[in-house]
C-alpha cells in the first residue's frame, strides 16, 4: 500500500495525519500566529493595491452590437447592465458538450454560483453581476429554480464568448458604460475565478471599485464613508444609511457601549 493510501486510510479512519504540526503552550502559538498576521496584512495592502491599479487600468471600447438571449427575449449587452453604471459578467459553462448536460452545469462553475453573495449589496454600489452561457432559457431557468442561484443568466447567441477569450474556458469581464458607450476595463479567469463570491471580491474587480474614502481612487469616483452604505440586503429601497446608533457600534463599539449603558440608566 503506497504512502498516499495509507494517509488516506488514516484520515478516513479520523486520526491525524503523522506529518501534522507540533503542539505548543498558548505563548508559543500567539508569537507564531502574529508572525503570520504580519504577512497577511502585507498581503491585504498588497491587494488593495493591485485594486487601485485596476482603478487606473486604461478600458476598452466595445463596438460589436452584442445580443443575447433573456428571459423576456433578446437584449443587448448594455441591456446586462439593468441600469446601473458597472457590469460584471461571468462566462459560465451550461450548455451541449459540458459535463452533466443538461442536468448539471460545469461542476466549477456551479461551485462558483453557490458562493455568489446577495446581489443587493452589489446593486448598492450601481454594479450588476450576470452570467452568460449556450444553454437555451428554458434550460437556464430549470437549473437556477433548482439550484436557487438568483444572479440575471443569460444566453449567449453570437461571437461573444469567443472575441472576450471566454468559448473555451470560464472567466469574469468587468465593463462600464457612459450613456450608450459600453467600456471593457478588466478580466479574470483561471484561478483568479477561485477568489470570487463576495461583494468586496467583486468590488475591487470594478473601475470604480468600493467606492469608500479609504481607497486609493483616481480625482472624482463617486466615494462614501465606510460602514454608512452597509445595510441588510432586504433594506436598501427602504433606508438608504444605517441607523446612526448602528454606525457608532461599528466605528466606536467602546464609546458606543459607554452610550447605550447611559442612556439604559436615565
Amino acid at each position: 500500500m503506497s504512502t498516499s493510501k495509507q494517509n488516506e486510510k488514516e484520515l478516513a479512519k479520523g486520526s491525524l495525519p503523522a506529518s501534522a504540526p507540533r503542539l505548543v503552550p498558548q505563548q508559543e502559538w500567539e508569537a507564531v500566529r502574529q508572525q503570520l498576521l504580519a504577512k497577511e496584512k502585507a498581503l491585504t495592502r498588497s491587494r488593495d493595491a493591485l485594486a487601485a491599479e485596476r482603478r487606473r487600468m486604461p478600458w476598452m471600447s466595445v463596438e460589436k452590437p452584442y445580443q443575447f438571449e433573456g428571459p423576456k427575449g433578446k437584449v443587448s449587452l448594455l441591456d446586462l447592465f439593468e441600469g446601473r453604471r458597472q457590469l460584471i459578467l461571468y462566462r459560465a459553462f451550461f450548455e451541449p458538450g459540458v459535463f452533466g448536460w443538461p442536468d448539471h452545469a460545469c461542476r466549477g462553475c456551479s461551485l462558483g454560483a453557490d458562493q455568489v453573495a446577495h446581489l443587493s449589496h452589489l446593486n448598492a454600489r450601481d454594479t450588476t453581476l450576470a452570467y452568460a452561457s449556450r444553454a437555451p432559457q428554458s434550460d437556464i431557468e430549470r437549473l437556477r429554480a433548482r439550484m436557487g442561484w438568483k444572479m440575471p443568466w443569460y444566453t449567449i447567441t453570437d461571437s461573444f464568448d469567443t472575441d472576450f477569450g471566454v468559448n473555451e474556458w470560464h472567466g469574469h469581464s468587468v465593463f462600464i458604460h457612459d450613456g450608450d458607450k459600453v467600456f471593457r476595463t478588466y478580466f479574470i479567469n483561471h484561478r483568479g475565478d477561485e477568489a470570487m463570491g463576495t461583494t468586496w471580491s467583486y468590488l475591487d474587480l470594478t473601475p470604480l471599485g468600493r467606492q469608500e474614502t479609504w481607497e486609493d481612487s483616481p480625482d472624482g469616483y463617486p466615494q462614501t464613508a465606510p460602514y454608512r452604505w452597509w445595510n441588510w440586503h432586504d433594506n436598501y429601497e427602504a433606508e438608504a444609511s444605517l441607523n446612526p446608533k448602528w454606525i457608532d457600534i461599528i466605528t466606536d463599539p467602546q464609546e458606543a457601549a459607554r452610550k447605550r449603558a447611559a442612556e439604559e440608566k436615565s
